[in-house]
């Protein structure tokens, strides 16, 4: 009886966790993924909690609004369902998980906005692009793959390490440095940046050019800092400055 349990909680948790593959597709306004979270707990919550009153009160703490980076749904699912038996043994009281909820959910999207979207995703485009115009048509689709496949790694471990060590997970996380690497990736994004202006640059290939439009995107990227100025204002001017920059430079050449 007790292997056919277990098997049992094993089946709900796989549904759990594929579940959050679908979470994306319920985003709405009001609630951000508060759907999609309710639809990942589901089968998990009716395993932990057979009275049908607790059943409905846990299932009521997943619907309000809940906002995270995507890749650490699986991980924040996990977790939440850790908590939850830890409710349903009474050894921690039910308005904790509203309070857990919000502090990683915000804090793990911080960092998700940061490593993924702001540091992998723009290195895997910027190292596609490099190996495109190097001439590799096949490293770059091989390094999607990898990419993703990683990403699934990613996914099933966090997952795996949230349901079995719970809240420890959160300062294992932490352990990571996950800010600092994103930092330090963001440093070689810029790296790939000047790859991609060198192997793009028409050929031949005039250093003083190519380091005087390289400063001035520079320049004008610094300037997009610092003013709230609409990024599309800031590339039409860039690009009008660089088209009329051969005639200026005639002009100059002819006054003196």
């Amino acid at each position: 009886m007790a292997d056919r349990n277990r098997s049992g909680q094993g089946r709900e948790l796989i549904k759990c966790y594929l579940r959050c593959y679908f979470a994306g597709a319920c985003f709405n306004a009001r609630g951000y993924y508060s759907v999609g979270l309710a639809y990942a707990m589901d089968p998990g919550l009716a395993v932990i909690h057979r009275d049908p009153d607790a059943l409905r009160e846990a299932r009521q703490r997943y619907v309000g609004h809940f906002n995270t980076h995507l890749f650490w749904l699986p991980c924040l699912v996990a977790i939440f369902l850790s908590a939850e038996r830890h409710v349903a043994s009474g050894h921690m009281p039910a308005r904790m998980i509203e309070r857990l909820k919000d502090t990683a959910a915000y804090t793990l999207s911080g960092i998700g906005d940061s490593v993924f979207a702001g540091s992998l995703l723009i290195f895997w485009a910027l190292s596609s692009i490099c190996l495109l115009l190097a001439g590799h048509f096949l490293l770059p689709l091989l390094l999607g793959i990898g990419f993703f496949l990683g990403l699934q790694c990613f996914r099933i471990y966090t997952f795996w390490a949230g349901h079995r060590l719970g809240l420890a997970f959160l300062e294992r996380l932490r352990r990571w440095d996950l800010i600092n690497w994103g930092q330090r990736i963001k440093l070689l994004n810029g790296g790939l940046l000047l790859g991609i202006w060198i192997l793009a640059w028409p050929r031949p290939m005039l250093w003083t050019a190519w380091t005087g439009v390289a400063l001035s995107m520079a320049l004008f990227a610094r300037g997009l800092h610092y003013r709230n100025i609409p990024r599309e204002i800031v590339l039409v001017a860039f690009l009008a400055a660089m088209w009329g920059l051969p005639w200026i430079v005639n002009s100059v050449r002819q006054l003196f």
